[in-house]
């Protein structure tokens, strides 16, 4: 059976999820995470998209990615490509490294964007990690401890800052939700 095409349109939000054949690790230590975020950076750039959060777990990988005007397929492919044969080769191993292909889901940014960036800054909770101490994932860069000019956190930063109930995304991330008001509406807007 034929896989069915994907929704590839360019401007698109997509929370995208990258997991290791058979969950095991594509990731070993940090060089493959410092080289996986390395080539994403530019691919990122060279195809003009965004990227609002990333997390990058030891058997799989989650990106909120705003397409350019070419969509996410290309630079998916070329990304994921090229680390697996890197992986390989730095590896000595051979074979298909991600289980099937990447999965992409639309996403609804009026009403998901701050929940889905949360729940991809949390995503090393599960695994007993310390959220401040964690060092793949663009959380720290929302608290600005790094940065990295392919990564958007402008959009969500503003809403944090402008926030007439004094929140903070720190806050916002570590804190309770079911207490905290969440807007209605929260977009980004198209690129000129």
């Amino acid at each position: 059976m034929p896989r069915q095409a994907r929704l590839d349109a360019p401007g698109a939000l997509h929370h995208i999820m990258v997991r290791g054949i058979n969950k095991t690790a594509i990731f070993v230590d940090a060089q493959d995470k410092a080289r996986f975020l390395e080539r994403l950076g530019e691919n990122v750039t060279e195809g003009k998209c965004s990227i609002y959060a990333w997390v990058l777990m030891d058997n799989h990988v989650h990106l909120l990615f705003k397409s350019g005007k070419h969509g996410i397929s290309a630079v998916m492919r070329k990304l994921l490509t090229w680390y697996a044969q890197y992986f390989n080769r730095r590896h000595n191993r051979t074979g298909h490294l991600f289980q099937n292909r990447y999965k992409s889901i639309l996403c609804d940014e009026e009403n998901y964007l701050l929940a889905l960036i949360r729940y991809i800054h949390l995503n090393p909770l599960g695994r007993g990690a310390s959220l401040d101490e964690f060092d793949w994932s663009s959380y720290l860069y929302y608290l600005n401890k790094r940065q990295a000019a392919w990564l958007d956190t402008k959009l969500i930063s503003e809403y944090f800052n402008n926030s007439k109930k004094g929140l903070s995304y720190q806050d916002f991330v570590e804190g309770d939700t079911e207490s905290i008001d969440l807007p209605p509406s929260l977009t980004i807007e198209p690129e000129s």
